[in-house]
C-alpha cells in the first residue's frame, strides 16, 4: 500500500513554525534562505512579497508537523483541536489582519490567504476555525467597532486568547440573509435579543458572537443591526453539535437567545447597519474560504500524485497512464487558476479597492476545484481512496462544505453576474441596428 502524503517531517533547527509572525517579519533575506525549501516542486511563489513567503513557510511547517499527523484523529473523533488552535494563536495566525497594538499580527489579506491555505492543507477543520475567527469575527469588529469596544471585544480574540463566532444564518433563512427573524427590542438603554442562529462555526468554543437581529421590521434589511453578545449571558444557550459530513473537528451548532439583555453599547456599528456589516464581512470571508478550499485541493493533488507514482499496474506505475495524467493535469490547472483568483481578490482588498466580484469568483472556483480534486483523488486511488487508511476520503468530505457556507455556489454566480451587469450598464457599446424587414 502506498503511504499517505504529505508525510510529517521533524522541524529543523531553524524552524519557521517555531518563530511566529513577529519574529519572521524581522528576518533578513539571508536568514530566510536557511529555512528548508517547501515540498511542492510544481509551483513557485517568487512573486509574493518576502514577508508573505516567510508566513507561508511558517504555516507550511506548522501544518506538516502539528496538523497533518493528527488531522485524521481530529476528524474521526469529532474533536476540537484545542492544542493546535492555541499554537496557531502563538504564531499570530488568529488575528492576522488586526494591527499589533490591538493584539493582532498586522499582516495583509494576501498573507492571510496564503497562511490559511497551508493550514487547511494540513487540516481543514483547523482551517475553518482560523477562518471564522479572522474573517467573520475580528474583521468586522476591527472595521465597525468603536475605540471603546476594542479592549473587550477585539484584543483577546486577535491574540487568540479567545475565539469568536458570527451569527447570521437562521433555521428559516440561509441565502436570504435579509430575512432575519431574530429580534432586538429596545428596553431603555438596553436591547433584548430573542431568536435562533443556525450553522454557527465555533459555537461551542466562542466567548462572543456577532449577532444580527431586526431592530425595525418596517425597514426590512435596513432595519437589521449587529450586536456583540457574550455567550455566557443569561438566556444565551447552545444547541447540540451538528453531526457533519466533513470538517468534523470544528463545532457547528445553533445559538439560542431567550430574552438576552445587552447594553446599547454592545451594538456594532450604527443602528440599521447590520445587513451592510454582514455583506461586507462575507466579501472578506470568501477569500478565506477560497484559501481553505485551495488547501484541500492541494492536499488531494499531492496524495493522488504520490500514489500514482508508487502504485503499479500492468507492470508500470499508473502515473505513466494517460488517463491518470489527464486527471492530475486538470487538478493542477484548477488549483493554480483558483489560487491566482484568490490572490487577486486579496491584493484588491489590501489596496482598498472593490473586491466583491473577485472574492466571489475566487470562492466559487476554489470550492469547485476542491470538490473536483478530492473526487479525482479518490478515483486515482481506487479502492484505497474509499477507506480511511488514506486521507482522500476525508478531503472529499471536507471539500463539499466549501461550496455551501459563506454563500453557496449559486449565490456566488448571482454576485458575479450582478456586478458584471452593473459594470456593463455604465459602458456605451454601439449595437448593430435591427435588420430592415421589407413590407409585404
Amino acid at each position: 500500500r502506498a503511504s499517505a502524503v504529505p508525510a510529517a517531517r521533524p522541524p529543523e533547527p531553524l524552524s519557521a513554525a517555531a518563530m511566529g509572525i513577529p519574529t519572521l517579519v524581522r528576518m533578513t533575506r539571508t536568514q530566510l534562505r536557511r529555512l528548508r525549501p517547501g515540498s511542492r516542486s510544481m509551483m513557485t511563489f517568487d512573486t509574493l512579497p518576502e514577508e508573505v513567503v516567510m508566513v507561508r513557510e511558517m504555516s507550511r511547517q506548522f501544518a506538516e508537523t502539528e496538523l497533518y499527523p493528527v488531522a485524521g484523529q481530529t476528524d474521526a473523533q469529532h474533536k476540537y483541536p484545542a492544542e493546535q488552535v492555541q499554537k496557531l494563536a502563538g504564531l499570530g495566525l488568529l488575528g492576522m489582519m488586526v494591527p499589533d497594538d490591538l493584539g493582532g499580527a498586522d499582516m495583509s489579506s494576501l498573507a492571510y490567504a496564503v497562511a490559511l491555505e497551508e493550514v487547511s492543507r494540513g487540516c481543514a477543520s483547523t482551517g475553518v476555525i482560523m477562518s471564522a475567527n479572522n474573517s467573520l469575527y475580528c474583521a468586522p469588529v476591527l472595521k465597525y467597532g468603536r475605540p471603546d469596544q476594542m479592549d473587550e471585544w477585539l484584543k483577546p480574540y486577535a491574540a487568540g486568547e479567545k475565539v469568536g463566532c458570527f451569527g447570521l444564518s437562521e433555521p428559516g433563512n440561509g441565502s436570504d440573509a435579509g430575512a432575519a427573524s431574530t429580534t432586538a427590542t429596545a428596553d431603555g438603554s438596553d436591547f433584548v435579543l430573542s431568536g435562533t442562529k443556525a450553522w454557527i462555526t465555533n459555537a461551542h468554543e466562542a466567548s462572543a458572537a456577532i449577532v444580527f437581529a431586526t431592530t425595525d421590521k418596517a425597514k426590512k434589511h435596513k432595519g437589521i443591526s449587529a450586536f456583540l453578545v457574550p455567550t455566557d449571558a443569561p438566556g444565551f444557550s447552545l444547541g447540540a453539535k451538528e453531526d457533519k459530513l466533513g470538517i468534523r473537528g470544528s463545532s457547528t451548532a445553533n445559538l439560542i437567545m431567550d430574552k438576552v439583555r445587552v447594553p446599547g453599547s454592545a451594538m456594532l456599528g450604527k443602528p440599521g447597519e447590520g445587513f451592510k456589516i454582514a455583506m461586507t464581512t462575507l466579501d472578506g470571508g470568501r477569500i478565506g474560504i477560497a484559501a481553505q478550499a485551495l488547501g484541500i485541493a492541494q492536499a488531494s493533488l499531492e496524495v493522488a500524485t504520490k500514489y500514482a507514482m508508487e502504485r503499479e499496474a500492468f507492470g508500470a506505475p499508473i502515473s505513466s497512464m494517460y488517463a491518470i495524467q489527464l486527471k492530475l493535469s486538470k487538478m493542477a490547472c484548477a488549483i493554480e487558476s483558483s489560487r491566482l483568483l484568490t490572490w487577486r481578490a486579496a491584493v484588491l482588498k489590501d489596496a482598498g479597492k472593490d473586491f466583491t466580484k473577485e472574492a466571489a469568483m475566487a470562492k466559487l472556483c476554489a470550492s469547485e476545484a476542491a470538490t473536483m480534486c478530492a473526487h479525482q483523488a479518490i478515483q486515482v486511488l481506487g479502492g484505497m481512496g474509499f477507506v480511511t487508511d488514506m486521507p482522500a476520503e476525508r478531503f472529499y468530505r471536507d471539500a463539499r462544505i466549501t461550496e455551501i457556507y459563506e454563500g453557496t455556489s449559486e449565490v456566488q454566480h448571482l454576485v458575479i453576474a450582478g456586478k458584471l451587469l452593473k459594470e456593463a450598464a455604465g459602458i456605451d457599446i454601439p449595437m448593430p441596428a435591427a435588420p430592415h424587414k421589407p413590407a409585404h
